[in-house]
Parts: structure tokens; sequence; C-alpha cells
């Protein structure tokens, strides 16, 4: 199975090697047919502490790095996202 790639903005940056990030989807309502907006905050692996608050990142899914992380910030390829 594939491994999931989300988006989304780093809110924290404060722990090592560590960055919470904030993801945010939308889905129609079943009943009310509107739209809505929920949000989950991520623990990511950053190895090279690069990412800052405020930024827009990729993660994918990994092994577990520890209790709470379970995904990795993907490196950001400026001509690999074309």
């Amino acid at each position: 199975m594939p491994k999931r790639i989300l988006e989304g903005v780093v809110v924290s940056d404060k722990g090592d090697k560590t960055v919470v990030v904030k993801v945010e989807r939308t889905f129609l309502h079943p009943v009310l047919k509107k739209t809505v907006r929920r949000s989950k905050k991520y623990h990511a692996h950053d190895e090279a502490n690069v990412c800052k608050t405020g930024e827009v990142v990729r993660i994918i899914e990994c092994a577990p790095k520890s209790k709470t992380k379970t995904w990795e910030v993907l490196p950001s390829g400026g001509a690999a996202q074309a």
C-alpha cells in the first residue's frame, strides 16, 4: 500500500528534530450538504531542523520514530514538484 502524503502548515518547531504540522481537510456534510473544515495536528520528524513556524510542508508516513511521531517531512525539491 502506498504511503500517504499530506500537506499542512508548521505550527511549532520547538522540539529537537520534531515539528508539529496542522493539516486541514474539507468535506461535504452528509446531512446539511455544507462544506465543513476539519484540522488535525501531526508530529513529524525533521532530521535537519530546517522547517520554521508558518511554512507549508509536505509530510509522508513512516515507521514509528517515537511514541507520537509516525510522519517525516518531505525534503522540498523545487524542480521535483513540477
